[in-house]
This record gives structure tokens, C-alpha cells and sequence, in this order.
């Protein structure tokens, strides 16, 4: 069974509610949710989720507990050199951790950090100590953090496989990290996903571990191999192309990890300001194993709604 879907939003009067409805609606049996927005920290009480009423409609739905992904917030940095922002990130990400485990998801995404100029050695030890101080008191929360792959922009830690296998090995309790694998992030910094990604899947299972893989995220590129710029594309309309995607959703050796579509909204040529999700026809392209090329033409017309 092809385990996919996408990220989903949480807000308005459903909440967490409406994050599983908009799922179903996208005919996704997994999804990936923030527990607020992405650019804050700014998080309403778990209490305003509707996470009861969440929790009954996943249970009749084709949607399993372990394929519910949290994604953190992109504005925390573990890497960060002042000690106060670094304190901060450490203890709003430990009750991120908590949010997680209280919505039903068991894995939390989380881009390592920047180390902002003082190199990433010295970057992989700050994250790798805070990361042992949010799962040495989260104990009780049995969450994995998965790291997520990344392009390699700016300061970015986590650039290679290489460094995300060092800060796995510098916790204690490796069974809590894991990694999150992207194809943009991983062809941006520079790994021939498009043209030898079993060898890339090699590299990585030697490097780091299979076992350790617990999400993909699967998104196209605007940008080819190596340009250390993480700019998303729509299936099959970037640099890497249907195929390449669509072999890696299907590969034998990934059958059982969540597959999670972050790809942008398709904007209306003729509105300003107007968008619409992807992301149901690009879950049923995908379930077709055919690519359309008018695919965004279509998303236009039926302002993304199947």
C-alpha cells in the first residue's frame, strides 16, 4: 500500500479536526501538520484542538495513528550561538514535543539548526546537546525527532548525511532521532537523486542507517543538482520529473515510510493574490502512475477543489 499525503493546515474552528478533514478530502491516508504557524511560536492551547473529535474520525477513516507527521517550526535554531535563543529553543521544543505526542503523532520533523558562522562541527555539538535535553525530559512523550535533509543554504547543519549521522551519534537514546529524507533538499546539496537515487539510498543506509528513516518528504525543485537554494516545485514540473519522483514513492526498500507532498500552491494567472492546493491531483497523478502535464491548467479551473 502507497502511503501518502501531504501538509495539511490547523487553524479556524476545527483545528486539528479540520486537519484530518482536509486530508480525507485530498484522499490521503497520512499527513503532515505544524501545531501552529511555521514563522512563530506562538501555539493556542492543546485543549482548543479538537483533538478528541480528531482522534474519532481517524479511527473510522483510512488514515493509521503512525502515519500522522508534526512538523516544528522552521524559526527555532538548536545551532544558535547565543545561549539564551538556544535556551529557548530547548524548551519550546520540548513542549513541541509534548503537542506531538498529545495530537497522536509519533514523529516530530525538525530542521536541525544553523551553526550562523562558527562552522558545523561546532553547530552539530550545540544541536546534538539540545537534543539531549529535550528528550531527557521527554521522556514520558515516546516521540521521534526525525532531522530533516537539507539543501545547504547559508549556515544550514544537516547539509549531508554526514553531519546528520554525527548528531544522531552524539545523543544518547539514538531509538528517539531519526531522519526526514527530502528529495529537493538532498538534489539541491548535491546527491544525484535524479539520475543513481539507489546509490544516493545506499550512501544514505551506510552512512546513517534505513532504520533510522522515518518520513520523506517528496517534493520537486525549481533549481538543479547542487544549487543550495530549497526551492519547492510541483510534481513533475521541476528539475527531478515525475519519473524520478514517482519511482522513489514506489521504491521497494521505502514502501513503509510516510510519503509527504510539500509542494507549492498553484497560482491563478488571471487573480492576484489566488491560490489552490495541489495537492488531491497530485495524489491521484501519482496513484495513476502517469503524469499530466496540464496538471496546473486543471488546478486553475477547479480552484483545487475534486
Amino acid at each position: 500500500m502507497m502511503i501518502l499525503g501531504s501538509h495539511v493546515s490547523l487553524g479556524g474552528n476545527d483545528q486539528f479536526l479540520g486537519s484530518v478533514k482536509e486530508a480525507l478530502s485530498y484522499q490521503a491516508n497520512a499527513f503532515m501538520v505544524y501545531t501552529g504557524a511555521p514563522q512563530n511560536t506562538l501555539r493556542k492551547s492543546i485543549t482548543q484542538m479538537k483533538i478528541k473529535e480528531a482522534h474519532e474520525l481517524i479511527r473510522s477513516s483510512q488514515i493509521q495513528f503512525e502515519h500522522i507527521i508534526v512538523h516544528a517550526p522552521y524559526i527555532v535554531n538548536l545551532g544558535n550561538p547565543d545561549p539564551e535563543k538556544r535556551n529557548f529553543a530547548v524548551s519550546f521544543l520540548i513542549e513541541e514535543v509534548k503537542r506531538t505526542h498529545e495530537l497522536g503523532s509519533k514523529v516530530m520533523v525538525l530542521h536541525p539548526g544553523a551553526h550562523m558562522g562558527d562552522g558545523p562541527e561546532l553547530g552539530i555539538q550545540r544541536i546534538s546537546e539540545g537534543l539531549q535535553q529535550i528528550i531527557d525530559q521527554t521522556i514520558d512523550y515516546p516521540v521521534t525527532i526525525a532531522l530533516e535533509s537539507m539543501a545547504g543554504k547559508g549556515t544550514e547543519v544537516g547539509r549531508n548525511f554526514q553531519e546528520l549521522a554525527a548528531i544522531i551519534k552524539s545523543t544518547n537514546r539514538s531509538s528517539r532521532i531519526g531522519v526526514c529524507y527530502d528529495t529537493c533538499h538532498t538534489s539541491d546539496a548535491g546527491y544525484y537523486v535524479k539520475t543513481s537515487f539507489d546509490d544516493v539510498l545506499a550512501e544514505f543506509d551506510s552512512v546513517i542507517g534505513l532504520s533510522y528513516l522515518k518520513v520523506l518528504h517528496v517534493n520537486d525543485s525549481k533549481n538543479p543538482q547542487g544549487a543550495m537554494k530549497d526551492r519547492h516545485e510541483n510534481i513533475g514540473f521541476g528539475t527531478l520529473g515525475f519519473d524520478v519522483l514517482h519511482s522513489v514513492i514506489t521504491h521497494p526498500k521505502l514502501t513503509h515510510i510516510p510519503k509527504i507532498l510539500e509542494t507549492p500552491y498553484v497560482e491563478d494567472p488571471l487573480k492576484e493574490n489566488a491560490s489552490y492546493p495541489p495537492y488531491a491531483y497530485e495524489i491521484q497523478m501519482i496513484h495513476q502512475g502517469t503524469f499530466n502535464p496540464k496538471l496546473k491548467e486543471i488546478i486553475v479551473q477547479n480552484r483545487g477543489i475534486i
